[in-house]
C-alpha cells in the first residue's frame, strides 16, 4: 500500500530477516512469519485487499489490529535520520595548553588538549603510542572545552562538538579520524565501526561483543597473553573495499574487576597506571599490546561473550538477532547504500557464537580450536 516504507535491502540469515530502511539508516530482524505480513502488505492496492488475504489465510484473524501493527512498525522503522546541530565555533588556538605527540603506523599524530581533564578522554588508550622526539607532523587535532561543549578540530577544521556529558561521542569520532589518519583512508571508505574487539590468529579474525561488564575486554587480554594478537579494542573498523577490519592502535580498557584476574598471567599488570575519568566506570588500566603482523584481516565470526564465575567453558552459535541486538547500538554505521548491502551480505556469511567462559586456559584453547575451524 504504501511502498514509500518498503526496506532497501533485505537479507534471509538462519530463518531470520535482516532487513535495512535507507531513510533512517536502521537494521531490524524478524522471523518469516512477520515478513510474510509485511510483504502482503506492500503488495497490495488498497485496505480491502489487505482485509481479504489476511481473511483468505485465517477466518479469525484480527485484520484491524495486524494492519495497525504492520503500520506502526514500518513508521517506525522509517524515522529519518537527524544529525545534531554542530556549534561552528571558530578554532581558538589559546586552549593549546597541553601538546602530546604520538606515532602511529609511521605518522606522527599531535594531539593538543586545554587540561588534564580533557586530555583523560583520549590519551590514556594510546598513551603507549607518545613519543618525544619527531621531525614533522602529519595530523593535528585540537580537543577543549568551552561553555561546556566539548569541540574537537582536525588540523584547525572543525570535525564536531558535544556536550561535556556526552564526551564518548568526541571519543568516538577522535579515533574515527585517527583510523583515518593512520589508514590512510577517508571517513566515505568504512562500512562502520563495530562495537567490539577483534583478535587475530595472524590468519583471520574474530570479533568479540558483549555488554558493559560481561567480560569482553577481560577475555581479548586473556587471549593476547596466549599467542593472540589484538587487532582492535572496544572500535573495530571494517573498510569497503576488503570487508576486513583493520587496526586500531588503541590499549585494551580493563575494568577494576578484572585486575586480580589479570595480574598473575600478564608481566607488569600491576605497574600499569590506574585511571579514574569516568565514576561510572570506576578505575580502569589501559593494556598496551603487540601490533599485529598484518594491520587488516578477514573476519569470519562474531562471538558474543559472557563471563561467568565458576561456569563451564560452552560456546554454541547462537541467532544473528541476539547478535545484533549488541553490536548495532553502539556502532557507528555506514549511511551508503552499498554499505548496508556489504554489511548485510557479511553477516550472511558469518559464524556467530555465544561463549560463556571462566576458566582461562580452557577458553583459549577452545578459541584456538575455532580460528582452525575457521580457517579450513
Amino acid at each position: 500500500m504504501n511502498n514509500i516504507l518498503a526496506p532497501t535491502y533485505e537479507k534471509s540469515i538462519g530463518g531470520l530477516w535482516i532487513l535495512w530502511y535507507s531513510i533512517s539508516n536502521s537494521y531490524s530482524v524478524i522471523d518469516a512469519n512477520f515478513k510474510f505480513l509485511i510483504d502482503s502488505y506492500l503488495d497490495v492496492t488498497s485496505k480491502a485487499e489487505f482485509r481479504a488475504l489476511i481473511l483468505d489465510e485465517d477466518k479469525n484473524a484480527n485484520y484491524s489490529e495486524i494492519e495497525n501493527t504492520i503500520s506502526s512498525y514500518l513508521s517506525n522503522c522509517n524515522i529519518p535520520t537527524t544529525h545534531a546541530e554542530v556549534d561552528l565555533t571558530s578554532f581558538d588556538s589559546s586552549h593549546r595548553n597541553l601538546s602530546r605527540y604520538y606515532s602511529i603506523n609511521g605518522k606522527v599524530i599531535q594531539v593538543n588538549y586545554d587540561s588534564e581533564l580533557v586530555l583523560k578522554t583520549v590519551h590514556p588508550s594510546i598513551a603507549h603510542c607518545s613519543i618525544s622526539t619527531y621531525k614533522s607532523v602529519d595530523t593535528t587535532f585540537d580537543i577543549y572545552l568551552k561553555n561546556d561543549n566539548l569541540f574537537l578540530f582536525k588540523d584547525e577544521s572543525l570535525i564536531t562538538s558535544a556536550p561535556k556529558l556526552e564526551y564518548h561521542k568526541i571519543q568516538g569520532k577522535f579515533i574515527m579520524h585517527i583510523l583515518c589518519t593512520i589508514h590512510d583512508k577517508p571517513e566515505s571508505d568504512w562500512i562502520g565501526t563495530f562495537h567490539g574487539s577483534t583478535i587475530t590468529d595472524g590468519n583471520s579474525s574474530i570479533l568479540i561483543v558483549g555488554a558493559s561488564g560481561k567480560g569482553k575486554s577481560t577475555l581479548c587480554a586473556l587471549l593476547t597473553a596466549n599467542g593472540f594478537n589484538l587487532l582492535a579494542d572496544d572500535v573495530s573498523p571494517m573498510l569497503s573495499k576488503n570487508k576486513n577490519i583493520y587496526f586500531n592502535p588503541g590499549a585494551i580498557s580493563i575494568k577494576k574487576g578484572a585486575f586480580k584476574i589479570l595480574e598473575p598471567i600478564i608481566n607488569s599488570f600491576k605497574d600499569l597506571p590506574p585511571i579514574n575519568f569516568n565514576k561510572s566506570k570506576g578505575t580502569l588500566k589501559y593494556l598496551p599490546c603487540a601490533i599485529p603482523e598484518k594491520l587488516h584481516y578477514a573476519c569470519h565470526a562474531v562471538i558474543l561473550v559472557n563471563y561467568r564465575d565458576k561456569s563451564d567453558t560452552i560456546i554454541e552459535q547462537v541467532s544473528v538477532k541476539k547478535m545484533l541486538e549488541t553490536l548495532i547500538p553502539d556502532s557507528w554505521l555506514s549511511p551508503n547504500p552499498y554499505h548496508a548491502k556489504q554489511f548485510i551480505d557479511w553477516l550472511g556469511r558469518i559464524k556467530i557464537y555465544e561463549l560463556t567462559y571462566s576458566d582461562i586456559k580452557e577458553v583459549a584453547n577452545e578459541i584456538s580450536i575455532l580460528f582452525k575451524s575457521l580457517n579450513n
